[in-house]
């Protein structure tokens, strides 16, 4: 992790230096600029903005000195550190390489750190999907965790899994420019093909929810396994910047929170409406799942056991505490199903 040793981050009453020696370089586009107008500009001493500079080239940003200053050159430097994100920075947890960064979520969560802590990493070893699944975690991808600490009883904890997914598949369409849906319980999808994924996992205490964890992860501009999974760089035929994907994913998931007032329950039919306004295969025929009983085939044909199927019909979408609606068409009327294990596939 770059920029903390322990769990907790160093509290500061703004901006760090490198935040502030990053935003002038950036906005002198390439031309130098000497220490003494750094230390002014950014209200710091000389030997605090040579340090801060110092910081940013062990982090990876080509700074030049050059005989009037220091340049900072035009190339990659789509990096995630905590100091690119605004006043967001004192919530960032960064790290090169982590084994899921839901496992840092638990982490953070269990030494008290403030909802609101966001964690992410350049690559996972053990990045985990639902069920126990692997998520493969391919450099170039986007892969974090919001730990919250939501007023929710813990039989609302789908809802902010509910906000997270919205806000994801709201970014990426206005990234890729192309129809983003939501496939019930937890994937993002454009064409049908997976392209981010949402899991959840928290902690309570009597019947209210002590802290959860959102977890994501958004196919950029990471190489992808099969033709069922698709990326933004794949989509727009070009580079996407993460870290402009995960401010606009953070921003989006604000307002969504804003608006449907954290997801309390009196909101949680308006936050249902939204989340089936973009929901795929609504009206379609499907089959609900239990996917733990064993593998099933592609999306689109049937499972080989029965035993698996937990209902066949027409899926109605999700109602307002997150549950998947089939209707049977039978004297069973309309069935629910709680995100769990289940799963759908369509018909």
């Amino acid at each position: 992790m770059v920029n903390q040793k322990s769990g907790r981050q160093k509290k500061e009453s703004g901006p760090s230096t490198r935040a502030l020696v990053l935003k002038e370089l950036r906005q002198s586009r390439g031309n130098p600029v000497s220490g003494t107008s750094l230390a002014k500009k950014t209200g710091v001493s000389r030997v605090a903005v040579w340090k801060g500079v110092h910081a940013l080239t062990e982090a990876g940003y080509s700074i030049k000195i050059r005989e009037k200053g220091y340049a900072l050159e035009t190339g990659e430097d789509d990096f995630l550190y905590p100091w690119e994100f605004g006043d967001r920075e004192n919530l960032f947890r960064h790290f090169s390489s982590t084994g899921s960064t839901m496992d840092r979520a638990r982490e953070f969560a269990e030494q008290g750190l403030p909802g609101g802590t966001v964690i992410c990493a350049e690559k996972q070893s053990a990045g985990r999907g639902r069920n126990g699944r692997t998520w493969t975690s391919r450099q170039g991808g986007l892969f974090f965790s919001i730990l919250e600490r939501p007023n929710l009883a813990l039989a609302d904890y789908v809802l902010p899994a509910m906000i997270l997914q919205i806000a994801i598949a709201k970014t990426i369409e206005r990234i890729c420019g192309k129809k983003t849906m939501l496939r019930w319980p937890n994937d993002i999808c454009i064409n049908q093909r997976k392209i981010a994924g949402v899991m959840t996992e928290l902690s309570g205490e009597g019947d209210r929810i002590s802290w959860l964890a959102g977890g994501a992860g958004v196919n950029v501009n990471n190489p992808v396994p099969s033709g069922r999974i698709t990326s933004c760089a794949e989509i727009t035929g070009h580079r996407v910047s993460r870290r402009e994907t995960l401010a606009a994913i953070l921003d989006e998931t604000e307002n969504l929170k804003k608006k449907y007032a954290a997801a309390r329950v009196c909101d949680s039919r308006g936050l249902a409406a939204e989340w089936n306004s973009l929901a795929e295969g609504i009206g379609a025929r499907a089959a609900v799942i239990d996917p733990c009983h064993g593998d099933y085939r592609l999306a689109g044909e049937m499972p080989e056991r029965n035993e698996r199927i937990l209902a066949r019909g027409t899926y109605a979408g999700t109602d307002a505490s997150g549950r998947c609606l089939i209707r049977t068409g039978t004297e069973k009327g309309t069935l629910a199903f709680s995100p769990g294990s289940a799963s759908i596939i369509f018909l």
